[in-house]
This record gives C-alpha cells, structure tokens and sequence, in this order.
C-alpha cells in the first residue's frame, strides 16, 4: 500500500468520526509493532496539511522486559519530526513474577493503559490515538461474543470520562492486510514483541478461528467486519457498500 492511500483511508475514518479537532494534542501509543508505526506515520504527515492543526507525540509504555530495544524507534520518530517519550514502568514484573498471572494480557493491558493515561496527562494531551484496524475490529467483537457471552466492540471514538481524555481509531478503515504492505513497502522498523506470550493469546487464538472461517467460506471475513461497522458501531447510519 502506497502513502498517498494510507492517508486516504485515514482521513476518512477521521472525517467521518469527527476525530481531530483544532489544537488537539494526541498521544499515538507506540508499542514497536506494525499498525502503531503505521498509525504514527500516517498522523506525521497529515498534521501538514489537515484543515485542523494538531501536535502528535509518540508514547511507548516500557513493560520492563530487559530485551526491548527501542533504538530504530527512537531514530523513526526523529526522522519524522516527532517527539518521543518511553515511559518505565514494572507492569512485566508484576504480571509475571509477582502475580504470576496464568492469563496475563488483560491486567497487563489494564496497566499499560493506566501508565499511559498518567503519561498524557503530564505531557498535556487530550486525546490518545490506537492503532486498531478493521480486523481488530472483528477480532474484539468475536472474543466479546465468546468469552463474555455478548455482541460488543471497540468504538471509533471514545471518551473517558475519569480520565478526561478521548481514544481516537484513526485506521479504521484499513485491514490488517493493508497495514503489512505499508510496512513492507517503506520497510517500518516493527519491533518484536518481548512478551513471552506474544503468539498465543486469546486474540490470537480468534485470528486464526477467523482465517479459518475466511478460508472455508471465501469472503467471510469482509462480510462479518461490513456486518459489524454497519449493525454493531454505525446502526442508524446506511449500510457501507
């Protein structure tokens, strides 16, 4: 996928969801991975030209794993023009050693957002920027349907109200496929996640259960993230084609 189309498809979801608004000051949450770099790309360039001027500033919550090496992001944000905060914290420690969580991802994301609230707060930002796809759209719906027993999923925009703070979802409108080509076209330096649970999480677990499906019934896939923008996050708007 080439950048003028990843600017495209970002500034509709922006458009449509009413997600920047003038001097707004938006953390992009930087994990190392392949959608928050592209996400981060994406905002770099379009605060050059967006009728509504807005500052961005790259936050990466460090869990504390000791082989997480953040240099190439550190040098991508420069190249970039974009400021760059590592947060420290021992949210691996506790997980794993003191907790010794046996199902550890939703403590650990519970924590990892908390450091990054407190983190905006203190650089001065009001809204926090997540890298979430059309495929993780899906993805959280189906582990909605599975675990808890509804038909839930993430909004495009959301505000929290202890916080004061607004989550923006500016690629929304991209599959996880256009991501991996971005990447690969302007060779992104993704790094790979320390977690020693990375690959065999739940989340995981439905990605594959959703290959699966896509792969028996060509087209599933498309037709279950169209499904669930049209009746679960856009139900008084018409149907996307």
């Amino acid at each position: 996928m080439k950048l003028q189309k990843l600017l495209s498809l970002t500034r509709q979801a922006i458009d449509a969801y009413g997600m920047i608004e003038e001097n707004d000051k938006i953390a992009v949450g930087i994990s190392g991975g392949k959608d928050s770099l592209t996400l981060l790309y994406a905002l770099s360039h379009l605060r050059k030209f967006y009728p509504d001027k807005f500052d961005i500033v790259a936050v990466t919550v460090d869990l504390g794993f000791d082989n997480l090496n953040l240099e190439e992001i550190r040098e991508f944000c420069k190249k970039l023009g974009v400021e760059y905060q590592i947060i420290k914290t021992q949210i691996a420690e506790v997980v794993f050693q003191v907790r010794k969580e046996s199902n550890p991802c939703s403590l650990c994301a519970k924590m990892r957002k908390g450091a990054l609230n407190d983190a905006m707060k203190e650089l001065g930002c009001n809204k926090v920027a997540y890298a979430h796809h059309k495929d993780d759209l899906l993805e959280s719906m189906m582990m909605s349907f599975l675990f808890e027993g509804r038909i839930h999923t993430f909004a495009p925009v959301t505000y929290l109200d202890r916080s004061g703070l607004t989550v923006i979802r500016p690629l929304l409108f991209l599959y996880e496929g256009d991501v991996k080509g971005f990447v690969k076209e302007y060779n992104l330096p993704v790094v790979k996640s320390p977690c020693p649970v990375d690959g065999s999480t739940k989340r995981e677990n439905v990605k594959n259960l959703i290959g699966e499906i896509n792969h028996q019934y060509p087209g599933a896939k498309a037709r279950m993230i169209r499904a669930v923008i049209d009746d679960i996050v856009n139900p008084d708007c018409p149907p996307q084609n």
